[in-house]
Formats: C-alpha cells, sequence, structure tokens
C-alpha cells in the first residue's frame, strides 16, 4: 500500500505517534506500507490539495456556520465525478502523548529508510505474529 503524504506536521516522516500507528497497521493489515512524502512546497503535485481546492469553490461564499452545514455542503461537491464520504469524528486525540527513546528505537527498527531520501521515503513491512 502506497501512502502520499504532504510532510506536514502531523504525519512527517519523523514524528513518532504517526510511524508507530504506521508499524501497527501493516501488522494488523498484513501488508507493506510504502509512505512517500511530497517535497516541502510541492503541493501542486498533491491530488488531496487539488480536492481541497475544489472544495473551496463547491462551498464558495456559503456561511459555514456550524457543522452540520459544512458537512452537508462537503458531502454535495463532487471530484473527478464522485462525491465523497463524509461524517464527522467525535473522537478526541490526546495531546502530548510522546514514545520513549526506547519505544522509537524499536519502531525505527522497523522502518526501512531510503538511503538517499531517509526522510521522504520509507517503507514498513508487516510483522505476523
Amino acid at each position: 500500500m502506497q501512502i502520499k503524504a504532504d510532510n506536514g506536521p502531523e504525519s512527517s516522516g519523523i514524528r513518532t505517534q504517526f510511524l508507530k500507528r504506521m508499524v501497527e497497521f501493516a501488522n494488523h493489515t498484513g501488508k507493506t506500507v510504502h509512505l512517500l512524502y511530497y517535497p516541502p512546497y510541492h503541493s501542486k503535485y498533491n491530488p488531496i490539495e487539488r480536492c481541497w481546492g475544489i472544495l473551496e469553490q463547491h462551498w464558495n461564499g456559503t456561511q459555514l456556520k456550524d457543522a452540520e452545514t459544512l458537512l452537508e455542503w462537503a458531502k454535495t461537491m463532487t471530484w473527478k465525478g464522485i462525491n465523497p464520504m463524509v461524517e464527522f469524528s467525535h473522537k478526541v486525540y490526546e495531546k502530548g502523548v510522546t514514545l520513549s527513546k526506547k519505544a522509537m528505537e524499536a519502531v525505527e527498527a522497523r522502518l526501512e529508510r531510503n538511503a538517499a531520501l531517509p526522510k521522504w521515503d520509507i517503507l514498513i513491512r508487516p510483522v505476523f505474529g
């Protein structure tokens, strides 16, 4: 499974919680995860950024006064002929959660970083059992 990410602060190739969760995901699904990051300031190549642009044009001028209005507008947009699946997440994520140095070493041991692009090209193979 290939995941193209924007290298933002939540999902960068050095973000401990994100990398830990990607390792867990690979193990859980049994799929190899290939993380590829767009270089900084290259959002024009990122398809999700183009999708956001379409959404902004779709609701241009609309008063997004509450979450319900925002969600209903987002549901009616189309991108490449497809309507998005939209739902409100009530999950609250804890802030400031970090891994110990020892725990991060275990995560790093699972990451196969490309020698030429170690921050932008990471392979995670699943471990079974």
